[in-house]
């Protein structure tokens, strides 16, 4: 007996215990704090359902096509790998984005949380370029034009444009070059959200999880385990389920059938379109006519997440108790779907129109937040000194 607990004391599961088991978790945390757990064993997934179809894929432009069909057709076991690994970058988008969404409608990022938030905003990058890159490695149509036009877009950067464009091409056509980089990077930046995502929940932890109220509930915190380890499992079992049915009734809905035709240089597509997550950036990117303002767009979607720790100023955290916020929330969230919508349709009116519009709506939820919170700073100074001021005339 005092072996075994001298085993636990030893670092390794200490640390273990400390995050896992007794660390102190706020009692009223409901489902919506379980895609946190759920986007942190996302990568491990990936990585696992691409080792092996890797093992049979060729990375040249002339077979690599080819031998993603071979995975599909030839290799035991090698279809349902590959809709696993296909299909699990959209799944680590849909558990993502409910994610980020809960912590801006309970301001998960307000203090002492800063660092959290912004870790997660700085893994988000890797992320994208990782599914970016996978998504060329089939070599198809879409994957091909997709990744011409998204790596030229770097060459709207004052002087040093062309040379970071011709980096990742590896010269200056889009060819068996690129294939070659794009592949290896595809296996090595994986490795760099592994290593990054423990760190995420660790400075969660620092200081424990926000809350539905948005209140302090250092008096009202219970074990991580049994209670949340099995309401997270529910959660995993759940989101199972609904990855299954991806799989296996619905896997190439989520893909672009221009994607089954073999790349073609010389045959444009009519509309090419990203993947359908990367959808309402693409479509603040295409609302911007000039190339350079269309990079310094979605370079400025990242900076005001990054900046929104910074521009926070109210007391009350949850939207629960802030009713104006709670309405441009969502209408913040109605915005993104829009955004969403227009990026997949074709460049021409009204859709542009649309498209500009939404894109201003969007960069001015963040314009708004911290003047409502400082609105709303007001008012409780306000209102908690006129009711000291009443208080001591009685």
């Amino acid at each position: 007996m005092t072996q075994r607990f001298s085993i636990l004391k030893q670092p390794i599961f200490s640390t273990l215990n400390q995050h896992l088991i007794d660390h102190p978790t706020p009692s009223n945390l409901s489902h919506w704090w379980g895609f946190g757990p759920l986007a942190g064993i996302r990568p491990a997934i990936q990585i696992v359902t691409g080792v092996f179809p890797a093992m049979h894929y060729t990375p040249h432009v002339d077979p690599a096509f080819n031998s993603v069909e071979h995975i599909m057709r030839d290799v035991e076991g090698g279809w349902l790998l590959r809709y696993m690994h296909a299909n699990g970058a959209s799944m680590f988008s849909i558990v993502v984005y409910p994610h980020i969404f809960r912590g801006l409608y309970h301001a998960s990022y307000d203090s002492p949380r800063e660092f959290v938030w912004c870790l997660g905003v700085v893994i988000s990058p890797f992320m994208i370029v990782t599914a970016s890159i996978g998504h060329a490695l089939p070599w198809g149509q879409m994957s091909f034009w997709g990744a011409t036009v998204i790596t030229s877009l770097a060459s709207a950067i004052p002087v040093v444009g062309d040379t970071i464009v011709t980096r990742p091409w590896g010269g200056f056509p889009v060819d068996n070059a690129t294939s070659n980089r794009f592949s290896s990077l595809h296996y090595s930046l994986p490795l760099i959200l592994v290593g990054a995502s423990p760190l995420h929940p660790a400075a969660l932890h620092q200081y424990g999880s926000n809350n539905p109220l948005g209140v302090h509930s250092k008096m009202d915190k219970i074990a991580f385990y049994p209670y949340f380890y099995v309401k997270d499992l529910v959660g995993w079992v759940a989101f199972a389920i609904f990855f299954s049915i991806w799989i296996f009734c619905a896997p190439n809905v989520l893909g672009h059938p221009d994607n089954y035709i073999p790349a073609n240089p010389m045959a444009t597509p009519p509309h090419i379109v990203p993947e359908w997550y990367f959808l309402p950036i693409y479509a603040i990117l295409r609302s911007i006519p000039d190339k350079l303002g269309g990079v310094a767009a979605i370079a400025l979607v990242f900076l005001s997440l990054l900046a929104l720790p910074f521009m926070k100023s109210s007391y009350v955290r949850s939207s629960s108790f802030r009713p104006i916020y709670q309405k441009l929330f969502w209408f913040f969230l109605a915005d993104c779907l829009l955004l969403g919508w227009i990026g997949c349709e074709p460049v021409e009116a009204p859709y542009v129109t649309i498209g500009q519009i939404s894109s201003v709506a969007f960069f001015l939820f963040f314009a708004l937040t911290p003047i409502l919170g400082r609105v709303g700073k007001r008012m409780t100074d306000y209102y908690t000194n006129h009711l000291q001021f009443e208080g001591i005339d009685r």
